[in-house]
């Protein structure tokens, strides 16, 4: 009779798990996600491809991948996007679909204007103030999204979210991908022969797939916010926030640019004079934000509820193991990123066709990352999120090993085919694993800026690192850029081992206070 009631329980499980799949709000989360990695591929990997066809060095191209990191420093204007209403569009669709809406439409304003760009003729620097807008825009949609997910269903429904949005994604990225190189080869461009019109018909192709997600904002609802600011709200108190804003923003850019490049030397000391250049650069940040707040600029119940309140609250809830927590956020993915960077210029170099790594590599590959990802979330759920973060640190580390076999077999399509099937297979796994570590280190009361502090932190040491990975394979070549990569992940076994420690006892801590 119990074995009865099991089976019975399991098949409503199961019945109920179906079901769930078909909830309107998981695909939306499907459809957002699509808007949200549409951008990426058209930042790093495609932009490269296009780049190097209209003749720009291997180093020049990787360095452009900083382009994106808006991404690593979206904390910066989370607050924003979080608390300041957009005249007219707040009342008419709400603060989350307002800022959504806003977001789409700038990543399709920017992919026209790219598109209308050939670098050839202008030169680096307008596609690069392009790509700069692209990753700002785009880094905000994430934003929105994401604090989206998080309010639109209560945490029984966070998995199942997290995965549709992690497929819709990857989906994204095989239109931007594999769709991209299609368009551009079919139009007639190869890389001895530019033709910059193929491009830009690409880049306004790409522009309009936007839509998906601008019909899916139209028509979703509005979540219900879960958490208040603890501030009055008032036209003057955001006046004045913008205004810090803009204040600490344009301290940082003007230190940054002000400060003279790295001297002539190795690629490490070029990393390590750019690193504290961009720290010096946070400080001046920092300190005007703290000069604005003493010369009461900027409400200093705003600046608290915004910015010091999600921080203190993550270190209260994880005390000494938040700094554990952090390193291993900052460093989980900085194996698989850096190699990313490089990845699509490798194959070109490697002799295969743009259609040959369109359909391996971006098709092919982000359908393996695809059911990578929903095994990943399966196991999370079986094993626990821990263990199955540690199988995708080992996995990583692994499969980044096998891309010394493929530089060692140029033009081998069986061999390209084994290769990225292991590594996207890993990737989707351990994505999923991570997106849901994150998703459980995030308090519903802070959920845009915590989630934005870990995202970003995710994505700006391995960004700050693939810059220099064209520069490393032009001094070392492929084969030792691929060891050192796969070296890079080995750390993070470590951490995961420290961190899991951590947050049972930061668990054992909350279960003994209640």
């Amino acid at each position: 009779m119990i074995g009865g009631t099991a089976a019975a329980a399991a098949y409503r499980s199961r019945r109920e798990a179906i079901s769930a799949f078909l909830d309107a709000r998981v695909l939306a989360l499907a459809a957002l996600g699509f808007s949200a990695g549409l951008p990426l591929l058209l930042i790093f990997g495609t932009l490269g491809l296009w780049l190097r066809e209209a003749g720009f060095e291997r180093s020049a191209v990787t360095y452009l991948s900083w382009a994106a990191l808006g991404y690593s420093f979206k904390f910066v204007w989370a607050p924003l996007v979080d608390k300041l209403p957009l005249p007219v569009l707040s009342r008419l669709l709400g603060q989350r679909r307002s800022w959504m809406l806003t977001a789409q439409v700038a990543v399709m304003a920017t992919l026209v204007l790219m598109a209308m760009t050939d670098p050839a003729e202008v030169g680096l620097a307008a596609m690069a103030v392009g790509a700069v807008a692209l990753g700002f825009s785009s880094a905000t949609q994430d934003i929105v999204i994401d604090a989206y997910r998080i309010e639109a269903a209560d945490e029984s429904m966070q998995a199942l979210l997290s995965s549709a949005y992690v497929a819709g994604y990857r989906g994204g990225m095989i239109v931007a991908g594999a769709g991209a190189l299609y368009i551009a080869a079919g139009l007639g461009t190869t890389a001895e022969n530019y033709v910059y019109a193929a491009w830009k018909w690409t880049y306004v192709c790409m522009a309009a797939a936007m839509l998906v997600g601008v019909a899916t904002t139209l028509l979703v609802r509005e979540p219900v916010r879960r958490a208040a600011a603890k501030y009055v709200h008032s036209v003057w108190d955001y006046a004045r926030f913008l205004f810090l804003f803009a204040a600490v923003v344009g301290a940082f850019v003007i230190v940054l640019a002000r400060l003279p490049g790295p001297p002539d030397g190795t690629a490490l000391a070029a990393f390590g004079w750019n690193a504290a250049r961009l720290l010096m650069a946070l400080a001046a940040a920092l300190a005007t934000a703290w000069l604005c707040v003493v010369a009461r600029v900027a409400a200093k119940g705003m600046v608290r509820d915004t910015y010091i309140d999600p921080v203190a609250d993550f270190f209260s809830r994880y005390g000494r193991g938040a700094l554990v927590i952090l390193l291993l956020v900052g460093f989980y993915r900085v194996s698989d990123i850096v190699l990313g960077v490089i990845a699509n210029v490798f194959y070109l170099d490697m002799g295969y066709s743009k259609e040959t790594i369109a359909t391996a590599t971006k098709a092919f590959g982000v359908a393996m990352t695809i059911v990578g990802g929903f095994l990943g979330g399966w196991l999370a759920v079986w094993l626990g999120t821990l263990r199955v973060l540690m199988l995708g640190a080992v996995l990583t580390v692994a499969t980044n090993l096998l891309f010394l076999l493929l530089a060692q077999t140029p033009g081998d399509i069986a061999m390209l085919y084994a290769v990225v099937s292991a590594d996207n297979l890993t990737a989707g796994l351990a994505t999923a694993a991570f997106v849901a570590y994150l998703s459980s280190l995030t308090s519903l009361s802070f959920t845009a800026m915590q989630y934005a502090i870990f995202s970003s932190l995710m994505t700006l040491f391995p960004k700050l690192l693939g810059g220099y990975s064209g520069t490393v394979v032009d001094l070392f070549g492929y084969s030792y850029f691929f060891l050192g990569a796969a070296i890079l992940g080995v750390p993070v076994f470590l951490l995961v081992a420290l961190a899991g420690r951590h947050q049972r006892g930061s668990s054992s801590n909350s279960a003994a206070h209640a």
